[in-house]
């Protein structure tokens, strides 16, 4: 195995094409806070690097290996896997040439790679000399451990934080191994007016849960995609049916393809539909709503003419809750026609509609921003002024849903952090006739391409959960189960129904562990205690902020001045730079954490943040004007 020894000094590497960064930012932060020396490839050395795939460049990179001293070279690439070997194998061939490997004199004795699954295994099978390989799975004790990096080199911060996320693993290891969630049995939550029938609402099953002391509720998403349009319909169905008929799923939420989000009821003829399942009428909504008895179902909202589909997921669906998601699926990311005000009206307008309706919101907010870069700040501070905004529009309850793991480099204990500090936020909008429901989930990139791995982490994942409220066995009264073969196939019933039974079984257990003392209570945590004041502290007063500087700040106009004045750092912003330029923040991973950076690469304090939104508003009101500009 490979040891890091004290004096090598570490060279990360990435072509410019491929901005998949905060990887090489995570591992570069472990090296910085275990002493190891490390140089960041700039602009200039990327272009050179990609030169060599086309017989050209070297010169730049030859003078960086011997000026620098480098002795361990890491290349990462997680776009398309043949080409990530072809340049691998070019900058291969180029350190041999140049006799830069410590085999032929040179400073360099260890090559490391970063990519896709399939790219480590090429490389693996071309080069099996390769130091090590990483798949972007790895936590950050098993990016230590291949890296060789003895534990005296570890700081004691990063070992505090570090430790709950290696014992929520073992726990989820032992849980797999032993295979005894296997034993499940589906859970029956009848009993109580219209379930499974016509006017079945999710308060009364949460509700009739509670009393009865069952779990919580599990909601998965499904959505098969053929090319055959009609057959994908009819693949769905049966599954539908086969979720209703094993009675371990409470919740089916519809994967609609793209063109049934933004172009229902139109001809599709010669439009690309993407995955999803592609319903195109009322009436296969209605026979979704008929397969799925006595599940609750939902769907997306639409991209356009947002009302208008929402009506119809009411009545054919009866759907069990609204969800929209403010300034996303629009031509901010791409997903939709609309200008984002636009799209900030029409959804406003459809909020109204929801609280007409009696039924239940979600915010599908703060992970997009994640998405895109956002600082944990960010996170909390988008959840809680979309909650309060439904609130203001009339809606009486709120299912908060609160995706875990994003990103996936986070360490645990912040983003528990992160989570009661957007929860405790929103529940303080709680008064009679608005109620909050919370609804965790694993993040979307958090799977491993393993499949024994990933069922792993989904039990870890389940623990986490339980810790955001861990003195309330009511909490969480709703499961988003994200399937084990997030990362390498589409989940079908049986992956959903296994994964269901994962996190059940997981919950359980956790709880039994913790009630007798084996494994930490994250209630008495100080650190955590600590973390989470912090950015509750920070969330309050950027609320505070913005509601002061922003009039009409829960309106559309005021949601699109929040964008506009750079409240929320979006650096991956790839759509619309030029209309908000002020989101333009960088961001980088500190102590676990995401936060908000200066031009120094320091942590942006949160009166600075504000300072920052004022400078831009006062800039828009007296464009001739001078202000201070970051």
């Amino acid at each position: 195995m490979f040891k890091i020894e004290r004096g090598d000094v570490f060279g990360l590497l990435h072509p410019s094409i491929d901005v998949h960064t905060l990887g090489i930012i995570s591992f570069s932060q472990i090296l910085e806070q275990c002493g190891l020396p490390f140089w960041l490839a700039d602009q200039d050395l990327s272009r050179d690097l990609e030169a060599l795939g086309r017989g050209g460049g070297g010169r730049l990179l030859r003078a960086w290996i011997r000026n620098k001293g480098i002795s361990l070279l890491g290349l990462s690439y997680r776009l398309d896997p043949q080409d990530a070997l072809r340049i691998y194998a070019a900058l291969r061939e180029f350190l041999s040439r140049e006799k830069l490997l410590a085999k032929d004199g040179g400073t360099l004795r260890g090559l490391f790679f970063a990519g896709l699954p399939e790219a480590c295994q090429a490389v693996l099978e071309r080069f099996p000399d390769t130091a090590g390989v990483f798949m972007g799975d790895e936590t950050p004790h098993e990016t230590m451990r291949k890296l060789g990096i003895p534990d005296e080199l570890m700081p004691s911060s990063m070992s505090e934080g570090l430790k709950y996320d290696s014992a929520r693993m073992a726990f989820g290891e032992s849980l797999v191994k032993s295979g005894t969630y296997h034993n499940l049995k589906p859970i029956d939550r009848s009993g109580y007016k219209n379930f499974g029938l016509r006017g079945d609402r999710l308060v009364d099953r949460v509700g009739h849960s509670l009393a009865r002391g069952l779990p919580p509720l599990t909601r998965v998403h499904a959505g098969p995609y053929l090319n055959d349009r009609h057959e994908a319909v009819k693949l769905f169905l049966d599954w539908a049916r086969r979720l209703a008929s094993g009675g371990y799923l409470d919740v089916l939420s519809i994967g609609s393809s793209q063109l049934t989000q933004s172009n229902f009821g139109e001809s599709w003829e010669g439009k690309s539909n993407g995955g999803g399942v592609p319903i195109a009428s009322p009436e296969e909504f209605s026979a979704v709503w008929e397969a799925a008895r006595p599940m609750l179902v939902r769907t997306y909202a639409g991209t356009k003419d947002v009302p208008a589909l929402a009506r119809v997921n009411e009545k054919t669906l009866d759907i069990a809750w609204h969800a929209l998601s403010f300034w996303w699926f629009c031509q901010l990311d791409g997903r939709g026609p609309n200008p984002v005000l636009a799209n900030l009206e029409e959804h406003f307008s459809t909020l109204r509609y929801i609280a007409s309706t009696g039924k239940p919101f979600e915010p599908n907010v703060p992970h997009h921003f994640a998405f895109r870069g956002t600082d944990d700040l960010g996170y909390v501070l988008s959840g809680y002024v979309a909650a309060k905004a439904a609130k203001l529009q009339g809606v009486g309850a709120l299912v908060l849903q609160i995706m875990l793991n994003t990103p996936k480099y986070l360490w645990g204990i912040q983003d528990l952090a992160k989570a009661r500090a957007l929860l405790r936020l929103v529940r303080e909008l709680e008064e009679p006739g608005f109620k909050v429901y919370l609804q965790p989930r694993g993040g979307l990139d958090y799977f491993s391409p393993d499949a024994e791995k990933a069922k792993a982490q989904l039990a870890a994942v389940t623990a986490m959960m339980d810790d955001i409220e861990p003195q309330d066995e009511g909490s969480p009264q709703i499961i988003h189960v994200v399937s084990y073969s997030e990362a390498f196939r589409l989940a079908d019933p049986d992956v959903m129904e296994e994964s269901i039974k994962i996190s059940l079984h997981a919950l359980q257990e956790y709880r039994r562990l913790r009630a007798r003392g084996a494994v930490d209570d994250m209630g008495r945590n100080e650190e955590l205690a600590v973390r989470e004041e912090e950015l509750y502290r920070q969330a309050k007063a950027m609320v505070d902020a913005v509601e002061t500087l922003i009039p009409g700040a829960y309106t559309p106009q005021g949601f699109y001045k929040m964008l506009k004045f750079g409240v929320f750092p979006l650096p991956w912003l790839t759509n619309l730079k030029e209309e908000f330029p002020n989101a333009h923040i960088p961001t980088g991973l500190v102590q676990g954490g995401v936060r908000a950076l200066d031009e120094k690469g320091s942590p942006l304090p949160v009166g600075r943040r504000i300072e920052m939104i004022q400078e831009a508003i006062a800039l828009a009101t007296n464009p001739g004007g001078s202000h201070g500009k970051w």
